[in-house]
């Protein structure tokens, strides 16, 4: 099984593109803090090189821009390509399936303007719910505590 979820911030604009046969295509690269620190006491990031397809992308490309949070579904996936030098170059990008908005209610809101949407389709078409959601939100009353401002946190998130 070749599984990968991931949650992290675009390092910059992602970059849509369309191929010859006219299906877009989008790369962006995800900034993703590790979950321990290291000997410093610091955080490493990785900063994992991400593909979307077709509707994915255009959501992708549409709805997101440097420093947003993404959570996302996909595979692994290696790549090889000769240069213009002819030397052989390789490369390991995580091929998104399914995209969801990750920053809170409160900074969608501020980025998008008050519109909720979320692509959560396996077949990466992009859905506008009936109600507005928010990827990986969970509704209050199911066991979980209440969304928090992060602004009255006494550290960065």
């Amino acid at each position: 099984m070749n599984k990968a979820i991931l949650m992290g911030r675009l390092t910059k604009d992602p970059e849509l593109r369309t191929t010859q046969n006219n299906i877009s295509v989008c790369s962006f690269t995800l900034a993703i803090d590790r979950r321990f620190k290291n000997q410093q006491g610091e955080r490493e990031t990785d900063f994992i090189p991400v593909v979307a397809w077709r509707q994915t992308a255009e959501f992708a490309a549409r709805y997101f821009s440097k420093g947003s949070r993404m959570a996302l579904v996909g595979s692994i996936q290696p790549r090889s390509w000769e240069d213009e030098n002819g030397e052989r170059r390789y490369i390991t990008e995580v091929i998104a399936d399914e995209i969801y908005f990750a920053d809170s209610k409160r900074q969608q809101d501020d980025n998008y303007g008050g519109s909720n949407y979320s692509n959560s389709s396996s077949s990466g078409s992009f859905q506008q719910p009936s109600e507005p959601k928010v990827g990986l939100e969970i509704p209050e009353g199911e066991g979980f505590m209440p969304e928090v401002d992060d602004t009255s946190l006494p550290f960065d998130l």
